[in-house]
């Protein structure tokens, strides 16, 4: 806690302990539009580290790694109250709802339940690939879910990726990711293609993780174009591919919370 001194405002004057305590239950943006600009003391606790420290704590945003902690705490607190995943329907709860069909093959998409407990007992049903390629995609305006162009391009925040893939047992299939950053005309500036994974006949079928972070990526990028898909891998008709579920791109600070 910083000193009792008193903060003098005008007419008035406030405790530093009181008026500290008093932004710690204001809405943050309140604090950072609005009490920042009362006067030069009030600008001084809206800006202290104290302040957004403390507010982390309250919230539970906690530090991976306390060895590591963060430049700048307000820009780790905003950045962790934001955290979410930018992509919709990532489970296949709404069968295909806001994803484009890219390829579907002969036998088409489909989606099922999950043949063996995923790692997260929330996530239930999966898309499910056919015997020749089917790749889907979908298109994260930055702006549009809150990350306006002077912030992505001042601090470059870490964009964290994530997909779940799970070989079928009876044949051996095949899975593909490609995840680009996009600039404000939609040209990739930064891409995430690994080699195709070829997963062979294997009756211990179990969830793979496929994870990837784009740091320090420079400005200019407006956009994140999301693409996956697969096939069966021995071109066999009525047989599925690979199953997918639970993907994910969220925006989240360099210095990675629990």
């Amino acid at each position: 806690m910083t000193s009792s001194a008193t903060v003098q405002s005008g007419l008035f004057s406030v405790p530093l302990e009181i008026l500290e305590e008093l932004f710690l239950n204001l809405p943050p943006e309140e604090v950072v539009c609005t009490c920042r600009l009362v006067c030069r003391q009030w600008k001084e606790v809206a800006d202290s580290e104290y302040l957004w420290r403390e507010r982390c704590r309250r919230e539970r945003y906690h530090l991976r790694d306390v060895s590591r902690t963060p430049k700048d705490w307000r820009l780790f607190y905003f950045l962790c109250k934001k955290r979410r995943n930018l992509l919709k329907n990532p489970r296949a709860e709404d069968q295909f709802q806001d994803w484009q069909i890219l390829e579907t093959g002969y036998d088409k998409w489909k989606v099922e339940d999950v043949r063996v407990p995923h790692p997260d007992e929330r996530v239930q049903k999966n898309f499910v690939t056919a015997c020749q390629m089917c790749k889907k995609s979908q298109l994260i305006d930055l702006e549009r879910e809150g990350y306006n162009p002077e912030f992505m391009d001042h601090f470059q925040p870490d964009i964290k990726i994530s997909d779940w893939y799970d070989p079928q047992w009876e044949n051996s299939s095949h899975y593909e990711i490609c995840v680009e950053l996009l600039n404000q005309n939609k040209e990739p500036v930064h891409t995430f293609a690994p080699k195709a994974v070829f997963a062979w006949v294997d009756n211990s079928a179990k969830w793979n993780q496929m994870t990837h972070v784009f740091q320090n990526y420079g400005p200019g990028v407006r956009y994140i174009r999301f693409t996956h898909g697969g096939r069966d891998a021995s071109y066999w008709g009525d047989v599925s591919g690979i199953r997918i579920t639970d993907s994910c791109v969220e925006i989240c600070p360099s210095v990675e919370t629990q």
